[in-house]
């Protein structure tokens, strides 16, 4: 049977059907859906991390045990798990251990758009690439039969236009893996990563590379397609199809392997071609693996290393180039938006979010964030970020600028999710080194930017089950903060209550500004839209500076409230001055009241 399928879909289905039987994960897109849709599947076991490093440790313990073992992330999150997928590089494994990379070209959802493939080339593990959904599923079966035969982690590197566009899929039956070994594997000089042991394991992943670099002959996602031989392409993963649509005659060698590529197939595609060019996306990872063979040819001399690949530019790159000519040039459709205003992104109306970055606006404190929705905060008309950089990095980075000795206190903002994931070790520095940075997790009850999963604050499992649902005070006095208080995020008073005593400590404080988010189902119940007392409104515009979608402004300069928006927060009607929004409460009364 044949279904269409994103690549992410088309990896969990490859996943189950060649018998991986542990997955764990942390969210991130472009590579969520992978293990959302794999523990939709029986006789598997699949798990949210609280990271990425540790996700991958789960797999590799699970590969240790015998099991097939798979781990995802995007592609920022190999940076986080770096340690593991080295380690795991020089032990091996026992089970098959695939690791799955979601590389963001473009930047749509990512603070950068590094390319992964290094990462494979670094460690000495060996690189697939799918060029659709099929050879997602399908490569997710061959890497495994690499893990094992090769004894070694295997990286499954795809791009966001893999990861998120559909093309049909042959479906297969579950092939169950290997059972788990009888007793834990007790190999002291190949798991025990002491210096005398990885001395010794440090050749053994060299010899492992040189016999991939002869098996990559022979890989069958390694393929020449013939046509006219003036040029030839080498190419991978999404920028092949590209290469088949721009260059319809063109002689292609696709690499479904790209590290190590196959030298002696290289070669000979290049001697047989007039003019030889690499089509890759992001960096010049394959034109310089073949370089190394003593090839010259071209590659990011003509295609931009920068942003996403498509039809239309890889065609005007090529034309600019004399690939083709100027014949060659297409018109592409692009929608006139007129005078449209830009629409950048925004918190949502009803986001728990927003009345907290109204307070520190107004407070005028310095603000280091974090990755999630709250990373918003920064745009207008709140402006209230000063600095983002990487999962975690806000308390570090606030710390850092206490013990420069800057004149302002701090205020570190991070999310529940991200709090778990690399927040709890730099608090307890901020307790350990005595700093006085103030922490601020924005608790809206979910792991929100990725799509609602749930994490240790939640009380539930990827897979619906139960768990602890980790509370944040005692955590954070166990962390060594000495001031926690949680206070209601839709309550401004409150909130700025709170932040004004923190202020006012000499020692590091805890805030939990806790708002349920306003997309969860149990909030969408609760929605009561309010509304704006025309007779009221002067139109001052005080309620327009918190940024929320559902407050328009009229022609005449009042405001009007989008019933189809609200969700009744009543964050601006505490902001307005003229008491011209109606609470919750009032809306059944007189307007004048």
């Amino acid at each position: 049977m044949r279904k269409l399928l994103s690549g992410n879909e088309a990896i969990a289905r490859g996943a189950w059907e060649y018998g991986v039987a542990v997955a764990s994960a942390y969210p991130g897109t472009p590579s969520t859906e992978i293990l959302e849709e794999f523990a939709r599947y029986p006789n598997v076991y699949a798990e949210w991390a609280t990271n990425e490093k540790v996700a991958l440790d789960v797999a590799i313990g699970a590969a240790y045990a015998g099991r097939r073992a798979m781990s995802t992330m995007k592609h920022v999150g190999l940076n986080v798990a770096a340690d593991a997928f080295f380690y795991a590089s020089m032990t091996g494994i026992e089970g098959g251990l695939l690791v799955v990379s979601a590389d963001d070209p473009a930047m749509h959802s990512s603070q950068n758009e590094q390319d992964n493939r290094n990462f494979g080339k670094f460690a000495r593990v060996p690189v697939v690439e799918p060029v659709d959904s099929q050879e997602a599923k399908d490569l997710v079966g061959a890497a495994l039969d690499i893990s094992e035969q090769f004894d070694t982690p295997v990286m499954l590197r795809i791009t966001t236009r893999i990861a998120h566009s559909s093309t049909p899929v042959e479906l297969g039956e579950r092939r169950e893996g290997p059972p788990p070994l009888p007793t834990y594997p007790r190999k002291f000089e190949k798991y025990v990563m002491l210096p005398v042991n990885a001395r010794k394991r440090h050749p053994v992943i060299e010899e492992r590379i040189r016999k991939l670099t002869v098996f990559a002959e022979t890989f069958p996602f390694n393929r020449v397609e013939w046509g006219d031989r003036s040029l030839g392409i080498i190419t991978c993963g999404v920028a092949y199809q590209y290469a088949k649509e721009v260059f319809p005659t063109a002689s292609i060698l696709k690499l479904g392997m790209t590290y190590p590529i196959p030298p002696q197939m290289v070669r000979e595609f290049v001697g047989q071609v007039e003019r030889a060019i690499v089509l890759e996306e992001l960096d010049p990872f394959v034109e310089n693996e073949v370089k190394l063979l003593g090839i010259w040819l071209e590659g990011k001399s003509i295609f931009s290393g920068i942003g996403e690949m498509d039809p239309r530019t890889v065609r005007e790159q090529a034309i600019a180039a004399g690939l083709l000519p100027e014949s060659a040039r297409k018109t592409y459709i692009v929608p006139d938006v007129g005078s449209l205003p830009g629409r950048p992104p925004v918190l949502c109306p009803g986001c728990p979010h927003r009345g907290f970055y109204v307070i520190t606006r107004k407070l005028k404190l310095p603000i280091n964030g974090d990755i999630g929705c709250y990373t918003l905060g920064a745009l207008p008309p709140l402006n209230s970020t000063d600095t983002c950089g990487c999962m975690g990095a806000s308390i570090g980075v606030a710390h850092g600028a206490d013990k420069a000795g800057s004149p302002e206190r701090n205020v570190a903002v991070l999310g529940d999710s991200t709090f778990f994931h690399t927040g709890m070790p730099a608090l307890l520095n901020v307790a350990y080194n005595n700093g006085k940075t103030i922490t601020v997790v924005l608790d809206n009850r979910v792991t929100a930017m990725t799509g609602h999963q749930d994490n240790p604050g939640t009380g539930r499992t990827l897979q619906g089950q139960e768990s602890k649902q980790i509370e944040f005070e005692p955590l954070l006095r166990a962390l060594g903060m000495d001031h926690v208080e949680t206070v209601n995020a839709f309550d401004l008073k409150e909130v700025e209550r709170a932040l004004r005593e923190a202020v006012k400590r000499d020692t590091a404080s805890a805030l939990v500004v806790r708002g349920e988010c306003a997309l969860l189902p149990e909030a969408r119940k609760r929605y009561v839209p309010l509304r704006v007392d025309q007779e009221r409104c002067n139109g001052c515009g005080l309620c327009f500076r918190v940024g929320c979608p559902a407050i328009v402004k009229q022609a005449d300069g009042k405001a009007f409230i989008d019933p189809l928006l609200c969700t009744g927060c009543e964050v601006c009607a505490q902001v307005c001055g003229r008491k011209a929004i109606l609470f919750r409460a009032q809306l059944h009364e007189p307007s004048d009241v």
